[in-house]
């Protein structure tokens, strides 16, 4: 017999129908200091297998900082562009490997990247894309935008929109948003719920402008959680749980 947990949790996931999934390259390492950890890239798949689970459908973008930043790249003296690029087939190697987790699991995976290799992913074509959302596949879109100068946060807001998607959530180490670093102040405060605006004038760090603005443009919520919670991704959707929620 079904809890009542479960029976919240299977009434409030038809709010959404659609959502897209933000993790951080570096959330695949897990107590590593580089590169994929298979145990946590696990237990993120069985994560978004119990929400695919309740027939919400589900787009995601993975970071690539786990194997190789731009901005450090960058940083260090190598050209912008070529750095970027880099940390965009970055992406691809995580995406891949969350696909193989996925599909290890019995989730359906296509992984689209927006730099064509068609030996290893399919092309980004977005009515193709929003078809294989609708057969309940797992879309990992990869490569971020397939341009250089834009983040990981910017393509997956980009891909949200074009996708219809009706939240981004944005799993982190921390369950929400704060008005300053909570691992390095005792004192900070999680906000509830926060605007757009007052993450751009506050500068809280929850995605890069550029993103904030194109989610605000689009009416876009933004909600952060712990990807460490258990259970978090699923629970959130029963209104259970910590997270901050972006909105206008």
């Amino acid at each position: 017999m079904t809890s009542t947990s479960d029976q919240e949790i299977d009434q409030l996931a038809t709010k959404y129908k659609r959502v897209m999934l933000k993790i951080s390259g570096e959330a695949l390492m897990g107590d590593q200091g580089f590169g994929l950890h298979p145990p946590t890239v696990q237990r993120i798949a069985e994560e978004v297998k119990s929400v695919h689970d309740l027939g919400v459908e589900i787009c995601m973008v993975i970071g690539g900082g786990n194997i190789f930043r731009g901005l450090s790249g960058s940083a260090q003296g190598m050209e912008r562009t070529t750095a970027d690029y880099m940390g965009m087939l970055a992406t691809v190697m995580n995406a891949l490997g969350m696909q193989s987790a996925l599909e290890e699991i019995g989730v359906f995976t296509r992984v689209i990247s927006a730099i064509p290799m068609d030996q290893v992913c399919e092309p980004y074509i977005r009515r193709r894309a929003v078809r294989h959302l609708e057969k309940k596949r797992v879309c990992i879109f990869a490569a971020g935008t397939g341009n250089p100068y834009f983040t990981t946060d910017t393509a997956a807001t980009l891909r949200a929109n074009e996708m219809g998607c009706e939240a981004i959530f944005k799993g982190t180490k921390v369950d929400g948003v704060y008005d300053k670093d909570p691992v390095k102040h005792a004192d900070a405060k999680r906000y509830d719920t926060v605007s757009y605006d007052d993450v751009l004038a506050k500068r809280l760090g929850v995605m890069d402008a550029s993103a904030i603005a194109l989610a605000r443009d689009n009416n876009l919520p933004i909600i952060v959680f712990s990807l460490d919670e258990p259970g978090g991704f699923r629970g959130i959707l029963a209104g259970q749980g910590t997270y901050t929620k972006v909105q206008g």
